[in-house]
């Protein structure tokens, strides 16, 4: 049963979301869509659980992987809003280590645009490490890029968060989650966290693998995969059963374990879809919010781009709907994916802003058919 309101306007995107759980094996998931900052869509339904045996619940929150690369790429936005953070300064002029290895010229946007040529780390790296913030950011410092700073993107699949991140606790002291909730989430009351407290363990919903096994397609894909790409996605590549130990949702992950309903993504999307505004509070300013969506410029990317097989653009934290329509039609739509599904989605011309969480793991690197056939209905309506 699908619970929650839903304006007549958009009853659309009510069906795409039923037909989600009829048609595209959806287990439980949640969808917000805010358009002139009022909330036109709160839908909920299905399981929390493999088990079925918790519904999912208007406050459940979910491990949403790289949808939290936007709130992340919000932290750094926030700090060059105040003139604390230059992009186009070396991110060693904050982070002095950063410079061995030939890094020495590598700017800001890079880091957030993932064209720092340090998709992953060259030597082995365990999940227990990776939960070593200090650990996993000076094998970073020390490690030489793959490809030539700055020419073109490679998606930064884990380490992009500790990139950004390190930046950011290097200018205020506080890591990613924690300025996050000082400076936003919190005073805003966003339901939304970097890793995830134990008071909140409760709501959280169980990750579950794909209902079916890799198609001979997406096996070949995978074959196809370059040293760099297998770095990038498997050095370490955390899974469905990592995510739903404690010690994931305990550790600082900004890149991969951020956890939220559907209302604080829309939320979080929000601010970018309205200019830095968030209700009557400001967060960045007009200058800042298009600045996130500054292209990069278009290539295939070294790391995603057999399974796109097309060429995408980064803005300055976030993918551009581009010409492939991941965010809509407007071409300068943006947002992000998260592996499995989840998505983030804002468009300041439209003035909406949509979160789409769920459990049910898909296959797709990206354009789950699900969050497509969601953000297809927001459009039809408009």
């Amino acid at each position: 049963m699908i619970h929650g309101h839903c304006d007549d306007r958009f009853s659309a995107v009510r069906a795409a979301f039923e037909e989600n759980f009829r048609q595209r094996g959806e287990l439980g998931a949640a969808v917000t869509v805010l358009a002139g900052g009022e909330t036109v869509v709160d839908l909920w339904g299905g399981w929390a659980d493999d088990a079925r045996s918790r519904p999912w619940e208007r406050e459940t929150l979910v491990n949403v992987w790289s949808t939290t690369k936007g709130p992340t790429a919000l932290c750094a936005h926030l700090l060059a809003d105040r003139g604390l953070l230059d992009l186009d300064a070396p991110v060693a002029a904050y982070w002095p280590e950063f410079a061995e290895a030939g890094k020495a010229a590598i700017l800001v946007r890079h880091l957030l645009s993932h064209r720092a040529g340090l998709a992953g780390l060259r030597e082995p790296h365990t999940l227990a490490e990776l939960y070593d913030w200090e650990l996993t950011c000076a094998r970073l410092a020390a490690t030489e890029p793959w490809w030539e700073p700055g020419t073109q993107s490679g998606y930064h699949t884990i380490t992009y968060g500790f990139l950004v991140g390190e930046v950011v606790r290097r200018i205020t002291g506080l890591l990613p989650g924690e300025f996050l909730h000082q400076e936003v989430t919190g005073p805003l009351g966003i339901d939304f966290t970097i890793g995830l407290p134990e008071k909140d363990a409760g709501r959280a919903a169980e990750l579950v693998h794909p209902p079916t096994t890799p198609t001979s397609e997406q096996a070949a894909l995978f074959a196809q995969l370059t040293p760099l790409a297998l770095a990038s996605l498997l050095n370490p590549g955390p899974g469905v059963t990592e995510a739903n130990t404690p010690a994931w949702r305990a550790a600082q992950i900004p890149a991969a374990n951020g956890h939220g309903t559907a209302r604080a993504v829309a939320a979080l999307y929000g601010i970018f879809a309205r200019q830095g505004r968030s209700g009557e509070h400001r967060v960045l300013s007009p200058e800042a919010t298009e600045r996130i969506r500054e292209g990069q410029g278009s290539c295939r990317d070294l790391v995603l781009g057999v399974g796109f097989g097309h060429d995408t653009e980064l803005g300055l934290g976030l993918w551009l709907s581009g010409p492939n329509g991941s965010y809509g039609p407007n071409p300068r739509a943006f947002g992000h994916d998260g592996y499995g599904g989840s998505c983030g989605l804002a468009d300041p011309e439209a003035d909406i802003s949509m979160g789409y969480v769920m459990n049910r793991m898909g296959p797709n690197i990206a354009d789950d058919p699900r969050k497509m056939a969601l953000v297809e209905a927001v459009y039809s309506a408009l």
